[in-house]
Parts: C-alpha cells; sequence; structure tokens
C-alpha cells in the first residue's frame, strides 16, 4: 500500500464550505479502483491548511486510475475553487511501524 499525501491550503474563511464539499466527496473516493482509506486533517499551526491522506493499492490506482477519471474530475469541481494555491502532492509508502 501507498499513502498520497496532498498538503491543501484553502482561501481565508472558506474552511466550513471546503469540508461540506469534501464530505460530499466521498463516495467518489469509495468507488475509486484501488482506493483503500481516505482521510483529511486540518492543520492547527497553520489556519486555512488541510493534509488529505489517501491510502491506494498501488501508485498507478492513484495516478492512472483515478486521475484519468470521471471522478477525479468531479473531486476537483467540488474542491478546486478553494485552493488559494496548487495543492503540493506527494506518495509515501511505509518505511517502519513502531505500534
Amino acid at each position: 500500500m501507498i499513502y498520497e499525501h496532498a498538503e491543501i491550503q484553502i482561501k481565508p474563511n472558506t474552511s466550513a464550505e471546503f469540508e461540506a464539499a469534501v464530505r460530499e466527496a466521498v463516495p467518489l473516493f469509495r468507488r475509486a479502483k484501488g482506493c483503500l482509506s481516505m482521510r483529511i486533517d486540518r492543520v492547527i499551526e497553520r489556519e486555512n491548511t488541510y493534509l488529505l491522506v489517501i491510502g491506494w493499492k498501488t501508485l498507478e490506482n492513484h495516478t492512472v486510475d483515478f486521475r484519468g477519471s470521471e471522478d477525479f474530475t468531479a473531486w476537483r469541481a467540488l474542491v478546486g475553487g478553494f485552493f488559494a494555491v496548487p495543492p503540493r502532492v506527494e506518495h509515501l509508502a511505509n518505511a517502519l511501524t513502531g505500534f
């Protein structure tokens, strides 16, 4: 499994609307090929910043299957208008689990 980690900075004073749009998008991820989990966390120290963490079976499930789908287009339509800057997206592989 790999994790997609996206840092999302949104426009000021749009947190409630952004979070509502993300909730609306959850079914898009639930039905995505290879999507194992999805969560979004608000960064406490940096107002208007969120971390989206999605577990994928393979890197290609994200970069090819999801990004090439109509659901990706729908995701961006729901949340893209809130972005202050383009999200910073990285992919992570677990190197160590301590617990």
